[in-house]
C-alpha cells in the first residue's frame, strides 16, 4: 500500500512480520479432522478457511488415521538423522585389526630382509611345496 505524500509502504497489520510453521498435535489433527467430517460438504471450505489449515492436510490425516496409525498423526522431528553409535565390542574389533595389520605389515618386512640377506649370503631357502594332505 503506498500513500501519496510519502510514496513509502505501510505495514499491513493483518499480516504477520514473520511467518510461523504451524505445528499440529496428534490430538488437535484427530478433532480437526472429526470437525471437518462432520461438517455438511458445501461448508467445509469454510471450515478450513477459518481453522488456517489446506485440504491437503486433511487428505494426508485422513490416510495415515485410515491406516490405524496413531502414532503417524504425531509429529515427526525435522532434519539430520542421528546416528546411533556403534557397540563397544565392534570399536575393540576394529582396533584389533589395525594391530594386526600393522604385526602383519612388520612381519612381512622382517620376511623381505631375511630374503635379501640370504641372496647376498648365497644361501637358498627352502620353500614349501604346498598344502601336503590335498587340501586347499
Amino acid at each position: 500500500m503506498l500513500t501519496e505524500q510519502t510514496q513509502q509502504t505501510k505495514p499491513n497489520p493483518e499480516v504477520a512480520a514473520t511467518a510461523k510453521r504451524r505445528r499440529f498435535t496428534a490430538g488437535e489433527k484427530q478433532r480437526l479432522l472429526r470437525e471437518y467430517e462432520a461438517t455438511p460438504k458445501g461448508e467445509r471450505g469454510a471450515f478450513l478457511r477459518r481453522n488456517g489449515i489446506y485440504s491437503s492436510y486433511i487428505d494426508k490425516w485422513r490416510s495415515l488415521a485410515t491406516a490405524g496409525e496413531r502414532k503417524a498423526l504425531e509429529e515427526k522431528k525435522r532434519g539430520r538423522k542421528v546416528e546411533p553409535k556403534p557397540p563397544p565390542e565392534l570399536q575393540q574389533l576394529r582396533l584389533e585389526n589395525e594391530r594386526l595389520k600393522a604385526r602383519l605389515s612388520q612381519a612381512e618386512k622382517v620376511i623381505e630382509v631375511q630374503k635379501k640377506i640370504s641372496e647376498i649370503l648365497g644361501i637358498t631357502l627352502d620353500q614349501p611345496d604346498g598344502p601336503k594332505n590335498g587340501n586347499c
